[in-house]
This record gives structure tokens, sequence and C-alpha cells, in this order.
């Protein structure tokens, strides 16, 4: 399996700078989007386009690019023991405002089905613990993804 992510990150997300490092943070980054669709235990259509759509904004990939990193996610989800290897790679890699921007995004795959569980809640809170994020800045990215799924 580590063979193929590596194939995908070469075939598609090759660049003229090192690339290893950000392979593997759009891949941890897109665990922790798909992480939320199965947070309610139902995998809804809109939450995974809000998946699609945030993988999009935040790394620019093409539709193809964007579904073989979402399936690799996906598999790299199912093997997952904890959390921490993804929020490690995002908290070496990222800037506090870019961990805030996950959280964001992760809000808007929860609200993307109009109805916010339990579990989705307390794995929201648990990844914002784990990404260093305030209390604060925690609500605020919550209240924008709100937002804008209410437009």
């Amino acid at each position: 399996m580590l063979q193929s992510i590596r194939d995908f990150f070469d075939r598609n997300l090759a660049g003229p700078a090192p690339t290893a490092p950000r392979h593997t943070i759009e891949l941890a980054t897109a665990a922790m989007l798909v992480e939320v669709v199965r947070g309610d235990g139902a995998a809804d259509e809109n939450e995974r386009a809000a998946v699609l759509c945030a993988v999009h904004e935040k790394f620019g990939l093409s539709g193809a690019e964007a579904d073989e990193l979402i399936r690799l996610a996906e598999e790299e989800v199912r093997q997952a023991t904890d959390y921490f290897q993804f929020t490690s790679l995002i908290n070496r890699h990222f800037t506090q405002e870019q961990k805030q921007k996950v959280i964001e995004l992760m809000w808007q795959v929860a609200y993307a089905d109009a109805e916010i569980s339990a579990r989705e809640n307390h794995l929201m809170r648990r990844i914002a613990e784990l990404l260093h994020i305030t209390h604060g800045d925690y609500i605020a990215a919550k209240m924008r993804a709100k937002e804008a799924a209410q437009r």
C-alpha cells in the first residue's frame, strides 16, 4: 500500500521542489477530512462532496488527483490506530493559520449533511486539541464553516 501512495504522488504531484513532506501532509489532511465523514457512522454524499471540494481548495488538485488522494486517505484512516500519525505531520508542516483552516474545512465537511452528531463534535474537539488550536480559534472556525453551510 505504501507503494501505491508513492506511485500516486510520483505520478501526480511531483514538482521541482522536494515533495516528500508535501505528500505526507496532503495525505494527513485528507485523512482528517475523511475521518469526519466516518464520524457519524453514515457516509453521506454531501459530506463526500465537501471532502472533494476541500481537497480542491486546500491543494489545488485536479478531479482525478483529488479522488485518488481521498481513496488513499480512506485506506489510511481504516488502518490507523490513532490520529497522532496525522496530526503530528500537520503540526510539523503547517502554520497555526493553516491548522485553523484544516479545522474549518473539517467543520465544512461535518455541516455538509446539515446535522452534527455527538461523535463528530467530539472528533472535532479532539483534533483541535491535537493541533494545538485555541478554543477561540476553534469556535471561530466552526462559526465560519456554519455560516458557509447556510449560504
